[in-house]
């Protein structure tokens, strides 16, 4: 993980988020930020200023499909494109802001034919290494993931979450910051 930078936080009525928003890039995947506008347009069917991938946009209704309506509702900014030589792939996001506790939470799909190659674990670790490189946030969480899931699972586990508790069907795991 780099150093931290200093990046500050903005509150907004869904949390504080990072202000700033650059394209994150790793290996293989850019995650690139979603604008309003781009939102907007996505809501409205139009994904014509991208080049989608087989299986993308995941519906709404799969667990993981991005809180496009919520961003836009709040007026933040928390979708990133999850790209592959030029694909959109994928979605990956934060469920509003960081919590007063320094916790961010996120949450992430990808399409059908992207899984098992290891996209998830670099778009996971990517996003979490941006995030913990913020001031305030201690914690990178993803909450009521579905126990079953074993492949999101087994992702978080190969980033570093660590399982927190089981909830019936669900399972909370988290990663903290490294300590300086």
């Amino acid at each position: 993980m780099s150093p931290r930078r200093g990046r500050s936080l903005v509150p907004t009525p869904v949390g504080r988020v990072p202000g700033l928003r650059d394209p994150i890039v790793g290996l293989h995947l850019v995650l690139e930020p979603a604008p309003r506008e781009q939102v907007l347009a996505f809501l409205a069917a139009d994904f014509s200023t991208v080049r989608p991938g087989s299986g993308w946009p995941v519906p709404e209704t799969t667990p993981g499909s991005p809180p496009w309506r919520i961003s836009i509702t709040y007026d933040v900014e928390v979708n990133w494109l999850v790209v592959l030589h030029g694909l959109v792939i994928g979605d990956c996001f934060t469920h509003g802001g960081a919590d007063e506790a320094g916790d961010i939470e996120i949450g992430y799909a990808l399409a059908e034919p992207y899984r098992r190659r290891g996209h998830g674990t670099e778009m996971v670790r990517a996003l979490s290494d941006w995030l913990l490189e913020h001031e305030g946030i201690e914690r990178v969480v993803a909450r009521n993931v579905d126990a079953a899931n074993v492949a999101s699972r087994r992702t978080l586990e190969r980033v570093g979450f660590k399982l927190e508790r089981e909830h019936g069907d669900l399972v909370f795991y988290a990663l903290e910051r490294p300590r300086e």
